[in-house]
């Protein structure tokens, strides 16, 4: 059975939408099996009254933690409200933005991390719509990592951030939907407060390669599915001065940083691998020069991440380990990140990606970490639990 996207449903069911005023949260992957985006197709049925665009922009031109600015779409002419603005309050839709509003529609891929800012994004807009009293439409995608699959500590709310807004672990295998619908629960929406626009004939086996859709971006540092396998575990490197390939045409494939030595780094980081039980990629000596963020210009030394079995990972342990790799070898060159993340200024980057301070805590305080990673297998049995209600596909 063809797989097709809760967009392609809605317009194969375009009458649902005709005489509707809608305001529309979508970004550039959100694209129609033809190719079309999102808003233009949409706009041939029903002009929307409002466009919105979360984190990057409308079109995700914007690198990450830059602002983008309220515009005019320059293909149909409809005003465009940024939910990314230049401080925390600009991530909540602002009072007035869904007047003339009956409809709210969200139409967004995510990649399967909790860190992923589209999520936060989609639930704030669907809460705001709702007490604007309109209804909610949420055009559903596949989880490119697939569905089965939870790795990760639970998010201790105490590090509440745009990074790590719901209390799930790093890799939660839900779809855009089922968060809402999740998170929905959670704050006590009613039972039939979304429509979801379910994506038919995926299964939750299948990953992105399996789907066989061709890969739209959806930010500018997710360039290939390959990209979103090993994004939960090496986005943890934005908590640190090691350069996460942010740059380069590899972002989160590279690791690296200016005086490093390639070989030994690739040699330690694939000894703590190995010794974690961890397989389903490769680390090989690599040499790079990003041309923007950190080192902008420098030549870094590290290693490439190559993904060989997607099934076989395990992105959120590999993340870890090899931060600890480049702890041991870096020394005193290697420090976590000190400015402020994601509008946060007061807790450390690294804690809020990792949903809790003890990560951090023991390495500083020279102890193993192990004990720590024992208890995600609680968290694990916990969050499927709690997620097993809200699971839209088999």
């Amino acid at each position: 059975m063809p797989i097709r996207s809760g967009l392609d449903r809605l317009l194969g069911d375009a009458g649902r939408i005709r005489g509707r005023r809608y305001a529309l949260l979508c970004h550039q992957a959100s694209l129609s099996q033809s190719g079309v985006h999102a808003h233009v197709a949409l706009d041939a049925v029903q002009p929307a009254v409002t466009l919105l665009g979360p984190e990057h922009g409308f079109y995700g031109v914007e690198q990450d933690m830059v602002a983008s600015a309220d515009e005019r779409d320059p293909w149909t002419g409809r005003p465009v409200v940024s939910l990314y603005g230049g401080d925390a309050g600009s991530l909540q839709p602002r009072p007035g933005v869904f007047d003339g509003c009956d409809l709210v529609v969200i139409d967004l891929q995510d990649v399967g991390a909790r860190y992923y800012t589209f999520a936060a994004t989609a639930v704030w807009t669907a809460e705001a719509a709702l007490r604007a009293g309109c209804e909610v439409w949420v055009l559903d995608r596949p989880n490119p990592l697939g569905g089965l699959d939870v790795e990760g500590n639970l998010l201790d709310l105490d590090f509440t951030s745009f990074v790590g807004a719901f209390r799930m672990p790093q890799r939660h295998g839900l779809t855009m939907a089922e968060i809402l619908l999740l998170e929905g629960r959670r704050r006590g929406w009613d039972s039939g407060a979304l429509t979801v626009f379910e994506v038919e004939g995926w299964r939750r086996r299948q990953t992105w390669r399996e789907v066989g859709w061709p890969w739209t971006a959806p930010s500018p540092n997710m360039p290939a599915p390959e990209t979103a396998h090993l994004y939960p575990g090496l986005c943890l490197f934005e908590a640190t001065t090691v350069s996460e390939g942010r740059g380069t045409t590899r972002p989160f494939q590279l690791l690296g940083a200016p005086g490093a030595d390639a070989p030994a780094l690739a040699g330690r980081c694939s000894e703590r691998l190995a010794a974690a039980g961890l397989a389903g990629v490769s680390v090989v000596p690599a040499m790079f020069r990003p041309q923007f963020q950190k080192h902008a210009g420098a030549v870094c030394a590290g290693v490439e991440l190559r993904l060989e079995d997607a099934g076989r990972l395990r992105p959120v342990r590999l993340g870890f380990e090899l931060l600890l790799a480049f702890r041991d070898l870096l020394g005193a060159d290697f420090d976590w990140r000190s400015e402020p993340y994601e509008f946060v200024a007061d807790t450390p980057a690294i804690d809020l990606l990792a949903g809790t301070d003890r990560f951090r805590t023991a390495l500083d305080a020279g102890e193993a970490v192990e004990r720590w990673y024992a208890t995600w297998e609680d968290d694990q049995r916990e969050f499927r639990a709690e997620r097993d209600p809200v699971l839209l596909y088999s």
